[in-house]
């Protein structure tokens, strides 16, 4: 049954979605029009006395995070939202249970992913603007501290990661993963042969078999401590984030090759969304890898020092 306080949580978390919009375009309408430096590679405004920062990488960097998580976001609070449709009105008992374990899965790791990730992307909203993002006029700052609270609202980051792992995954035995996991499984079967597809279905098959592969070694580690959940928790969570953004991201670059084969009129758009992709395939999800890497290291270091002794 999908309960209020999970519609509110996915409430929440498009509010992290769109906080990263708002945020993204202020900073790109900034970005096309603030005049700083030359170009590393050139002077790109040969009639103006400098290059529009948009031109450095670095800006291009912050900006394509904030594209990337706010497209990628909608797409998987859409996802979601199909599915809330499906529990209140299909009559199939089985594809009704396939969309609340989705629901189940997903709606924690929406709730405290995308608005961590809208955090970041504000906090690089303030920083495009440099020191003026820090000031009232422009806005930005206010997105970033409002932004904020949505970390918090419906259960915190840490506490949306417990829920997950310990109750859901755990709780399971893994069970809840299936219905996602062979979803995404079908995806990449149906497209392995596409060699325009390669670039993105490689990644997801390698991340998905990581994903199986964590949750095995938190379950094992937690029968002889269980601190080894709490510790690997929110890294779990944040793994599991990257992944199922890259899922709906693979899902939109497909979308978007389909388009641009068939001379579809609106070409620009199309190729804009399969080059955010492959930004957030190369620049973006590799991060899962440090998550995953807290992961196998476990949770002594984090428990070993006495309370008493975090003031030295």
């Amino acid at each position: 049954m999908f309960t209020f306080m999970n519609a509110a949580r996915l409430g929440v978390a498009n509010e992290g979605v769109a906080a990263a919009e708002a945020s993204f375009q202020g900073a790109l309408a900034y970005a096309q029009d603030r005049l700083q430096m030359r170009s590393l590679s050139g002077i790109k405004n040969p009639d103006g006395p400098a290059d529009p920062i948009i031109v450095h990488p670095d800006v291009r960097r912050m900006l394509l995070t904030q594209k990337s998580i706010a497209e990628g976001g909608r797409a998987l609070i859409a996802y979601l939202s199909q599915l809330v449709d499906v529990t209140h009105v299909e009559q199939d008992v089985a594809k009704k249970g396939d969309a609340e374990s989705k629901l189940a899965l997903l709606t924690p790791i929406a709730k405290a992913f995308l608005t961590e990730l809208g955090l970041e992307c504000t906090s690089h909203g303030v920083q495009i603007f440099g020191g003026h993002g820090f000031i009232k006029e422009w806005g930005m700052e206010q997105l970033m501290r409002d932004t904020k609270i949505s970390c918090l609202y419906e259960g915190t980051t840490g506490i949306q990661a417990l829920d997950l792992l310990a109750r859901k995954i755990l709780g399971s035995k893994g069970e809840i993963l299936k219905p996602f996991a062979n979803e995404v499984g079908a995806f990449c079967m149906e497209n392995a042969a596409n060699a325009d597809m390669a670039e993105f279905i490689k990644p997801i098959m390698k991340y998905a078999q990581q994903w199986q592969e964590l949750t095995q070694t938190i379950g094992v580690k937690a029968q002889d401590n269980l601190d080894e959940i709490g510790g690997a928790s929110v890294d779990y969570l944040m793994y599991s984030g990257y992944i199922a953004l890259a899922y709906f991201w693979a899902k939109m670059a497909k979308v978007a090759q389909d388009k641009l084969a068939i001379g579809d009129d609106d070409k620009a758009f199309y190729q804009a969304k399969v080059k955010t992709a492959q930004f957030y395939f190369q620049r973006i999800l590799p991060r899962a890898h440090g998550h995953a890497a807290c992961i196998e290291n476990g949770a002594t270091s984090m428990m070993s020092l006495d309370a008493d002794d975090f003031s030295f």
